[in-house]
């Protein structure tokens, strides 16, 4: 039986893992992934909908075909991923001691987090597009914000939530009492047990969350949203491969919907574009010309890797989101852009 690294030696590692995206010679986490043969996430394993632990060890969401996605075009023929739960304040922390390659979180992309001077990430484009909102029960005669002066509020703590929170009340002098907790399951459960009159994070979170209850109906999400979330997947700031290699590998996701390729019908696509050199555009996305997956230190072929694995940006979300699933979300802005949403990616050229 193998030996058991002292923790000390273990962090040790770790963190000379992370400072190895950093080194010279254009060393990236990236290279660390390949040699290791899989991909850790970072996820959270409590949000239906965008990363949840099933009763069969297994995890499913948004966020999860993400980190699939991320896979298959990191580790080709096997898509490995190693997912690690994480709450909201260990997220960071896990990053920055190179404990995972990258996190896949529903965390909210801003200036703080991704300057330099901040918590120092690398964002990825951004994959869902929110809002923060409150619930209350329907009996509670809550229908505005005014209605909850003097109110209890539940509210994760060490998020931008209980930033914005703080912000939107104190801008129309409603006072308050926070109820802080660490992850949003204690959120719901301090909410469930009445120690607070409302609940709040983001709008999708609050429908992931109504969508375990065993009386949906007596619950509202109120009309107000107070800022705006815009969700993507991060990596430590400085290793521009890394950031690079995921920022492309959202591109494609968005990319493939735009033109209709689909995980049914992407090898049929593939073999089309083999057989025809006048589909350019195509063949380039697919890696037959110009060589653009060797640009970002790929197969030229990821694309086909990605959506092999997952489907198009369109099936992620119907999957996960969409009406037949178990938490149905209106695409509202996480359309595309050529049908009123905002979600588009650059050419690949």
């Amino acid at each position: 039986m193998a030996k058991r690294r002292p923790m000390a030696l273990l962090l040790g590692l770790a963190l000379l893992a992370g400072c190895a995206t950093l080194g010279e010679g254009g060393a990236s986490r990236l290279d660390l992934i390949r040699q290791r043969g899989s991909l850790r996430c970072g996820v959270s394993g409590k949000i239906p909908g965008f990363s949840f632990l099933q009763t069969d060890g297994s995890y499913s969401g948004l966020d999860v075909d993400l980190c699939k996605a991320f896979a298959a075009a990191f580790v080709p023929g096997t898509g490995a991923v190693d997912y690690r739960p994480l709450t909201a304040p260990e997220r960071f922390t896990a990053l920055r001691t190179g404990e995972i390659d990258l996190l896949s979180r529903n965390t909210t992309m801003n200036l703080s987090r991704d300057a330099a001077g901040g918590n120092g990430l690398s964002f990825a484009p951004v994959v869902f597009h929110d809002g923060q909102g409150l619930m209350v029960t329907s009996g509670s005669g809550i229908n505005r914000l005014e209605d909850l002066q003097g109110k209890s509020i539940c509210v994760g703590s060490g998020t931008t939530t209980e930033q914005n929170l703080n912000d939107a009340f104190e801008a129309r002098g409603i006072a308050y009492t926070p109820i802080k907790y660490q992850d949003l399951n204690q959120v719901v459960a301090g909410y469930l047990q009445g120690r607070c009159q409302a609940m709040t994070s983001d709008r999708s979170q609050l429908a992931a969350a109504r969508s375990g209850f065993a009386d949906q109906g007596n619950h509202r999400i109120l009309e107000e949203v107070l800022s705006k979330e815009p969700l993507a997947p991060a990596s430590v700031g400085g290793d521009q491969r890394l950031a690079d290699a995921m920022r492309w590998v959202v591109y494609a996701l968005i990319t493939a919907e735009e033109l209709g390729i689909t995980q049914a019908n992407v090898q049929e696509r593939y073999t089309e574009a083999q057989r025809r050199p006048e589909l350019t555009r195509l063949r380039r996305f697919f890696g037959l010309d110009a060589g653009l997956g060797e640009k970002l230190g790929l197969r030229d072929d990821f694309v086909v890797q990605v959506i092999q694995a997952t489907g198009n940006y369109g099936e992620i979300y119907a999957r996960n989101l969409g009406p037949d699933s178990q938490v149905p979300i209106s695409r509202g802005l996480n359309r595309l852009g050529s049908d009123g949403g905002v979600m588009v990616a650059p050419p690949f050229q």
